[in-house]
């Protein structure tokens, strides 16, 4: 990371949704590093969001786990006033939580339905609104989507699909609802990405792999490096923009 940006980023608050593992956990990690004090919501990994707080703590940074439903308005709500009790302020909120829904569409139940977008779409609109509320002008909103909002790729993917396709639509409305308090909106759209979830020796990593250019899987540092970014001066002319990070996967 840049000095500059450690200093620029320094003082900053972040809530990150989903932030116990994976994706989310790769950008706690990153945000403190560059000197924002970090809430993150977990809903069952309770072990691993604690030893996530140790580690941010242990390196000098500063970490605040919340346990909270993304399907709850009232957990969204109070992570926010969580976050904003302990650390004083709100300037970045990343929407990281989803749900991978697999199944082809003529097999879906409607509660997976159901459930897929009360996590990847409601959650989003009502942690924005929630975030917004509490957040000072010039902060920084980014939700986390997927490539498969460009390329779905593999069968039984549809409703994935879909929820992250709303998420295009829904930055771009919600930039221009919040220009007039300096507030960008972004959504980060990163490819296959390794994680616990996703792990590089799957039975599907190999020709996975084989579809991307670089033949590898994204990392997650390399996706909180983008968020990072984003929450930067030098990116604030960049709003309601999907900014797919995938390796070359859909190029």
């Amino acid at each position: 990371m840049q000095e500059s940006q450690v200093r620029e980023l320094a003082g900053k608050v972040a809530l990150v949704t989903g932030g116990s593992r994976g994706i989310g956990a790769g950008v706690v990690r990153r945000l403190a590093a560059d000197g924002v004090s970090v809430a993150f919501t977990y809903v069952s990994s309770g072990t691993k969001a604690l030893a996530l707080v140790d580690e941010v703590k242990s390196a000098g940074g500063a970490a605040f786990a919340i346990k909270a439903d993304s399907a709850s308005d009232i957990d969204l709500r109070n992570a926010v006033e969580h976050a904003v009790t302990k650390f004083g302020a709100l300037d970045i909120f990343v929407s990281n939580a989803g749900v991978l829904s697999i199944g082809e569409i003529t097999t879906l139940k409607s509660e997976e339905l159901d459930r897929a977008l009360a996590i990847n779409v409601r959650a989003v609109v009502l942690g924005i609104q929630t975030a917004v509320a509490a957040m000072r002008d010039g902060g920084r909103i980014m939700t986390i989507g997927s490539v498969a909002a460009v390329r779905t790729g593999v069968p039984g993917a549809s409703v994935y699909s879909m929820t992250k396709s709303a998420l295009v639509g829904l930055v771009r409305g919600a930039a221009i609802d919040l220009a007039s308090r300096g507030i960008t909106v972004n959504n980060i759209q990163p490819g296959p990405t390794e994680t616990d979830m996703n792990p590089p020796d799957s039975p599907h990593a190999d020709w996975l792999t084989k579809s991307i250019p670089l033949r590898r899987f994204g990392k997650d540092f390399e996706i909180a490096s983008l968020v990072a970014y984003l929450a930067t001066k030098d990116a604030g002319f960049i709003t309601g923009a999907s900014l797919t990070i995938d390796g070359g996967y859909v190029a």
